[in-house]
């Protein structure tokens, strides 16, 4: 044992001499990090400097309706069906003084949302009611009853229902397991948005529809006064209230808790939350959290946050004062509130009764009593409206994913032909990818070198923008001569990737120069075994996301401004640059080859073979890391590997949307457009390039 251990010493110190960045607040992800925090930042000053020009009441008009278009464009419109409901009913809870119904409706034609309607026994109506949508809970309609109860025990209609991946209506079912495939709700939220983000929408549009159409439910019943609606929910259904209440006029009182805050705050907290949150160039286009409590102005709007929760309270502070400036251009600075519940995340019972208080002031013209009675809680089983507790093995019906396929299907048969000078264009667009090639050598820093056989070897990092630092190795042959190059884009580490006997090693003692880069966010060292995850890398992705940017564009960026310093060395021949990209950086590199005729030959490996595949399959795996929202309105993988011929290309062991490797002939059946690239299940990159 005594000499494993001293083996393990030995190869990670060995390790550590191809280690740029050992410090933990210097790594690329940090690094990443800070870059994309610091353009948020500067997002997020334009917008203040923006609002600071708002002083009348004509001015915020004008920009209600600038904010209103923005948001339901970032998240794909909304549905325009207004078909029927087809409520049906399954069964009634009776309790003293309330009643709960069990009903289903369909929000669109085949998806069902199972619903609790809490009806007061006690009183004539008709009565105010509230839309109460949940957190992100597994349990969906039968969590944070207790707030449900409390309205329905003074006098209000409240309506819960299950959002999509929670309680009843998981979207990625499992019988035989009782699970969803995927995870939890957030994962199951953040599953379906990898769908929804190829055709340019986003989640949030299924779950906001939901609550729209619990509306008009609600006002379907002679017992709901249709001018007095509210809208109440936590976390989750924090957002959803925000969302909804922003959106759909009807909803005359909103009172989130633990969701409102300030993207200032999330930036350097956290960073985005579950798909459905996180809407891409959110912070690009000039918004914050603000921007929804403003567009509901004047109507009375609550606040609930909170002492110890992790959507950061100074945020909510901040979102709170700029919202009653634009309250007071109203003459309504008593209808905008802020209450500070005790505990963490979730609302406790001050919260309820400060939320109780405030329906009951503006929708009950202050008649009732905001202390909560005692409350009386069914089995959350007696709630379940469906018989075997889940709509897809009890009603069958449609999915997200079933929905989504059927939209992006409508979608991409609009689609004009993806070719020539308009996908060079629409990929720099798609990706957002600024740089142009051929600019000055980024600076490239030598870290350590070691001489080998032929060629020396050097550890480096090369800065292809202010702040971005990315590790990297450099084989450099014997001889002044002009060589051969080749640029590798691979995250595998770099002690693996420099052994001899290694494609690197083989390659430079061939007489190329080498340069091996692990583009922006690639983990430099060895990263822990886990599952793998069907949402791996979404917080990084939907963080580049919120200010514009992408993954794949930016790693697609860093490999350009590498060919740039390949291009401007003394010991390169430009005319003889290759390229080759693993994994999630195969798709960075096929961008990247597009825009840059200087990569005269590509070879991806492991690489995905077609987006589409997410589409039209129901699971996925490390989407995220490669996704661009609305890429498939423009292109396609297949139309970036024909638009490089006749340039060779070599795709080595394709894999389809879960990583799985392809057969070459289901490769070839569903990547035609690629013709003329040579397709192989297994090779060595050193043979492929000779």
């Amino acid at each position: 044992m005594k000499r494993i251990w001293m083996i393990g010493l030995a190869l990670a110190a060995g390790a550590q001499e191809f280690v740029v960045f050992p410090n933990p607040g210097d790594t690329p992800q940090a690094q990443l990090k800070r870059y994309l925090n610091r353009i948020g930042a500067e997002q997020l000053r334009a917008r203040d400097g923006e609002l600071a020009q708002v002083r009348t009441r004509e001015d915020m008009e004008r920009r209600k309706k600038a904010i209103r278009e923005k948001i339901l464009r970032l998240v794909g419109g909304l549905p325009d069906y207004r078909g029927p409901l087809n409520t049906r009913q399954a069964g009634t809870l009776r309790h003293d003084d309330y009643r709960i119904e069990k009903i289903v409706y369909e929000s669109l034609p085949g998806f069902f949302v199972p619903a609790n309607v809490y009806v007061p026994l006690q009183g004539a109506g008709p009565f105010p009611a509230i839309l109460n949508p949940v957190g992100h809970g597994a349990p969906g309609k039968a969590s944070e009853r207790e707030i449900a109860v409390g309205l329905v025990k003074k006098g209000f209609i409240v309506l819960k229902y299950d959002p999509i991946g929670q309680g009843e209506r998981l979207q990625y079912y499992d019988p035989e397991l009782k699970a969803s495939k995927v995870g939890g709700p957030t994962d199951e939220h953040t599953h379906a948005g990898g769908h929804t983000m190829l055709i340019g929408d986003n989640v949030a549009r299924y779950r906001i529809w939901d609550g729209m159409r619990g509306i008009d439910y609600l006002l379907t019943r002679k017992d709901v006064d249709a001018n007095r609606i509210g809208c109440t929910g936590c976390s989750g259904g924090g957002t959803l209230t925000t969302y909804i209440s922003a959106l759909d006029d009807r909803v005359k009182v909103a009172a989130p808790s633990c969701y409102i805050t300030s993207w200032q705050e999330l930036l350097e907290g956290q960073g985005p939350q579950d798909g459905e949150q996180s809407l891409p160039r959110f912070l690009a286009e000039g918004l914050n959290f603000g921007d929804y409590i403003e567009l509901f102005a004047p109507k009375p709007w609550l606040s609930a946050s909170t002492i110890q929760d992790f959507f950061p309270l100074e945020g909510a502070r901040q979102t709170f004062e700029e919202a009653r400036r634009i309250y007071s251009l109203y003459g309504a600075e008593e209808r905008i509130g802020w209450y500070v519940g005790p505990g963490g995340h979730g609302v406790p019972r001050p919260s309820r009764e400060a939320i109780y208080a405030w329906f009951v002031k503006w929708l009950k013209n202050g008649e009732g009593d905001r202390n909560e009675a005692a409350l009386d809680l069914d089995p959350a089983e007696e709630l379940l409206v469906t018989p075997t507790g889940q709509v897809s093995d009890s009603l069958g019906g449609e999915t997200v994913f079933t929905i989504n396929k059927k939209r992006a299907a409508q979608l991409m048969q609009a689609r004009p032909a993806a070719s020539g000078a308009r996908l060079v264009s629409d990929v720099r667009q798609v990706a957002a990818i600024a740089v142009e090639p051929g600019g000055p050598a980024p600076r490239v820093k030598v870290h350590s070198s070691v001489e080998r056989e032929g060629y020396r070897l050097d550890v480096i990092s090369i800065e292809t923008e202010g702040g971005i630092r990315l590790p990297g190795l450099l084989a450099v042959p014997e001889g002044d001569a002009r060589k051969p190059a080749l640029l590798i884009a691979d995250a595998t580490p770099n002690q693996t990737l420099a052994q001899p006997g290694g494609d690197v090693d083989e390659l430079a003692k061939a007489g190329r120069v080498v340069m091996v880069l692990k583009p922006r966010g690639s983990p430099e060292t060895p990263q822990a075994p886990s599952r793998p995850s069907p949402i791996a890398s979404h917080g990084a992705a939907a963080l580049a996301h919120v200010v514009g940017k992408t993954l794949a564009g930016m790693r697609a960026e860093d490999i350009i401004r590498a060919v740039d310093y390949l291009c401007a060395r003394a010991d390169v021949d430009p005319s003889k640059l290759a390229a080759a990209g693993r994994g999630a950086l195969g798709v960075a590199l096929l961008h990247a080859a597009v825009v840059d005729q200087r990569i005269r030959q590509v070879v991806l490996q492991d690489t995905l073979a077609l987006y589409r595949l997410a589409i039209e399959r129901p699971l996925h795996r490390g989407l995220y890391d490669v996704a661009l929202p609305g890429v498939l309105l423009k292109y396609d993988l297949d139309d970036l590997l024909a638009a490089l011929a006749p340039r060779p290309v070599t795709v080595v062991a394709p894999v389809d949307q879960l990583g799985v490797p392809m057969l070459a002939r289901e490769f070839r059946q569903l990547c035609a457009k690629a013709s003329e690239a040579r397709v192989v299940q297994r090779g060595v990159l050193r043979a492929l390039l000779r």
